[in-house]
């Protein structure tokens, strides 16, 4: 740890954690000078509001611009508010959801109006003590649920004092809507009532302008009737005009019997937007409606309540003269009933209309709203304390996760950053590193970079139609049985489970062990895919010889003799060959085997230690330096730059804090017998076979004179190589040579 002060500034300590120096937060002191830390020394630039294990609400409130993002500068602005509002700034470490009333500053000007709002709102609840909490402002509708006046500019039926009042709010709210007052109960504003009092004013005026209906308690009737068929009246005075002006399209202009022909076979009740575009009745070249002739059945019931309310009894035609005398009839009644006004008021009845004009409580509503508007700056200091407890509550969290990551790196495994959601449970671990995945295609693009041992989940629960993504940290053991569609339990922290599964994974080093089991896993993978492929392409290709050959057979016939054909004879110069082949294989190996024993033979016990360690580390040397390598860069940081974090400093996790983050499964060494195992011989006549398989395998390589170079010749004579020294050594003077034998 190290004490930094910069021209004569504030004194910051700093330590090294996860391969960075960070500066460490341990006082208020330290959160009052945060505008003094230089930004490049902050562990975060910038991290989203939302999707963080720490109250979102709070996060809200410390975003001061609002953009969904906690930044440097949003921050500082918090700390500068917040420490000036109390008396210890060291009180903000403690992460309490609390405060008493005399730790505000009342000195400073926000301080003192958090202490006078918070005495209001322990009364509003009818609490005793000087301690506020998170509690009591949980729910800003209690608080304000006994007032009369909140601030908020809205008033409720409780808000007036006398029942005309009361009955005139009520009046207004079911005429007018409503809006929510901060208690939660519908309420009014300044504008409703002005309108609610016009549209009274309107409705009655409107009312004492009525103009006498034509027809008394029918005209309303009437003249529904009158408007439903005054187009179609019309169109059937045209058509008698244009009948008589050419006698010949008289039949063209009346209803035409094909058309009806048409439909005549379905289902007539159906058909009634087609029949109702016939004529109103029959064209004969008179622009007259005979009452006596038939009436287009769509249109027979308004014709009939119009000619009952409105056509005197005696008259047998309507001439357009008639028809449009009646809609005259209408007319001064239609306009004052179009000029109609205050019609939202209009279910209350002309009564109650004229009673409310006549107690005129407007501007006793608009006083009571004028009361509470007065309140507002004390009604918004209330919501305020509920902002600072929270704040109060998370900022110290929020540093410690911001400007240095020491919650991630806490040595108590209870400690856990904002970005970590929970612990995954699967082969037998438990993978306490979890964090939820914000946007899946930049988390593609980065979380190789990371240098971990990834596992992507989709998670579901049957307490929410919610679907979750999070990624885990396996970073201690070996693979396993880790596999895409792996089931697994994850936990979220709040202890709810959920349903995992894997659907991604990024493929990393987890351990130093696993890497140097790698090597022979992929040998192992390699030879094992090399079988079967070998294995199905030979199992391919005799099938299709065999398939070939069954369909190239010839069919039996009958020798010619009569006597069946003589089967083939066994020849054994065909095989001749592959016993060679195989007695030569076998000899090589054999040589193979010799002369690997001889070497390992003319070593010492060290020097055969030795090139077994040598051995094991060309193989799994290289796999473990490059594991070794990568474990050291593992960095938490692309995975929170994929989820929408701008991070300023690495975050490595080194491999003794890697294994603080899964937990494996350790069971107790017990000597437990499994009651299902397959029963074996005893170990007596294990060993005997095992020592009696060895000693036919020495004896066969003794036979075969494998053990020659150690001086065990084999005692076959056919491995007796011994040279004739007479016919190497020089002929005596006087013998005859091999040459000269030979030459005669």
């Amino acid at each position: 740890m190290a004490i930094f002060n910069k021209n004569g500034k504030h004194e910051w300590e700093f330590e090294n954690i996860g391969g960075s120096t960070r500066v460490k937060i341990t006082s208020g002191e330290d959160i009052i000078h945060l505008g003094e830390l230089d930004p490049k020394m902050w562990t975060v630039l910038s991290c989203p509001v939302s999707g963080l294990e720490i109250d979102e609400q709070s996060l809200k409130y410390i975003d001061c611009d609002g953009d969904g993002k906690i930044r440097v500068q949003d921050v500082i602005k918090t700390s500068k508010w917040l420490t000036g509002t109390i008396r210890n700034a060291d009180l903000i470490l403690e992460g309490k959801s609390s405060i008493k009333i005399d730790d505000f500053n009342t000195e400073n000007p926000e301080g003192k109006k958090l202490a006078a709002s918070s005495a209001e709102i322990l009364k509003n609840l009818g609490k005793d003590g000087r301690e506020i909490s998170l509690t009591d402002t949980a729910d800003i509708a209690a608080i304000f649920a006994k007032t009369r006046f909140n601030g908020d500019g809205i008033i409720i039926e409780s808000s007036a004092e006398n029942e005309q009042e009361k009955a005139a709010i009520s009046a207004v709210l079911a005429t007018m809507g409503n809006v929510t007052d901060r208690s939660g109960a519908p309420g009014i504003n300044a504008d409703m009532i002005g309108a609610f009092y016009d549209a009274l004013a309107s409705y009655k005026a409107w009312n004492d302008a009525a103009v006498p209906a034509p027809y008394g308690d029918n005209t309303e009737k009437a003249l529904a009737a009158y408007n439903a068929l005054d187009t179609k009246v019309k169109d059937f005075f045209m058509r008698s005009r244009l009948a008589a002006f050419s006698p010949a399209s008289t039949n063209a202009l009346d209803i035409q019997t094909s058309r009806i022909e048409a439909i005549s076979a379905d289902n007539l009740t159906t058909k009634q937007e087609e029949i109702a575009s016939y004529p109103l009745t029959h064209i004969n070249g008179k622009a007259e409606i005979d009452l006596g002739s038939g009436i287009n059945p769509v249109w027979a019931a308004q014709f009939e309540t119009l000619r009952s309310i409105a056509i005197p009894s005696d008259k047998k035609v309507i001439t357009e003269k008639d028809w449009n005398e009646i809609g005259a009839s209408f007319a001064a009644y239609s306009a004052w009933k179009a000029a109609k006004a205050g019609v939202q008021v209009e279910p209350l009845g002309l009564e109650k209309v004229n009673e409310l004009l006549s107690q005129d409580k407007k501007a006793a509503l608009l006083e009571l709203v004028a009361k509470d508007a007065a309140l507002k700056e004390e009604a918004e200091n209330i919501q305020t304390v509920d902002k600072f407890l929270h704040i109060f509550r998370d900022f110290g969290r929020l540093l410690r996760n911001f400007v240095t990551f020491q919650d991630f790196y806490d040595k108590n495994p209870e400690t856990l950053a904002v970005f970590q959601c929970g612990t995954l449970i699967i082969d037998q671990r438990a993978c306490h590193f979890c964090m939820k995945v914000a946007d899946m295609g930049k988390h593609n693009t980065m979380a190789s970079a990371s240098g971990m041992y990834l596992v992507y989940c989709d998670c579901t629960t049957k307490t929410s139609a919610a679907k979750l993504q999070i990624v885990a940290a396996v970073t201690v053991g070996d693979i396993g049985d880790l596999t895409v569609g792996k089931n697994a339990i994850y936990y979220d922290n709040a202890g709810l489970e959920w349903d995992a599964v894997i659907t991604k994974i990024i493929d990393n080093p987890i351990s130093i062990s696993q890497a140097f089991w790698s090597p022979y896993r992929k040998m192992a993978t390699a030879i094992e895919n090399m079988i079967n492929k070998s294995a199905a392409e030979k199992d391919a290709k005799i099938m299709k010889e065999a398939t070939d050959k069954i369909n190239a057979a010839p069919k039996t016939a009958p020798a010619t003799d009569g006597k069946p054909a003589q089967a083939q004879p066994f020849d054994i110069g065909k095989f001749a060959g592959i016993f060679a082949a195989l007695g030569m294989a076998v000899g090589m190996i054999g040589t193979a085997l010799a002369s690997l024993a001889k070497g390992i033979y003319a070593l010492t016990w060290w020097q055969l230690i030795l090139s077994f360690f040598g051995i094991i580390l060309v193989i799994s040397g290289p796999a473990m330096v490059m594991a070794w390598m990568k474990l050291r860069r593992r960095n938490i940081a692309p995975l929170l730059n994929a989820n929408g974090w701008a991070i300023n400093a690495s975050s490595k996790i080194s491999i003794m804090f890697g294994e603080t983050l899964t937990d494996i499964a350790k069971f107790p060494k017990l000597k437990l017998k499994d009651p299902y195992a397959k029963k074996g011989i005893a170990p007596w006549k294990r060993w005997t076979i095992s020592i009696a398989s060895l000693a036919v395998v020495l004896v066969v390589l003794w036979l075969c004179n494998l053990f020659a170079w150690a001086k065990l010749p084999s005692p076959l004579p056919w491995f007796d190589k011994e040279e004739a020294v007479e016919c190497v050594e020089a002929p005596a003077a006087g013998a005859e040579t091999v040459q000269d034998v030979v030459n005669e």
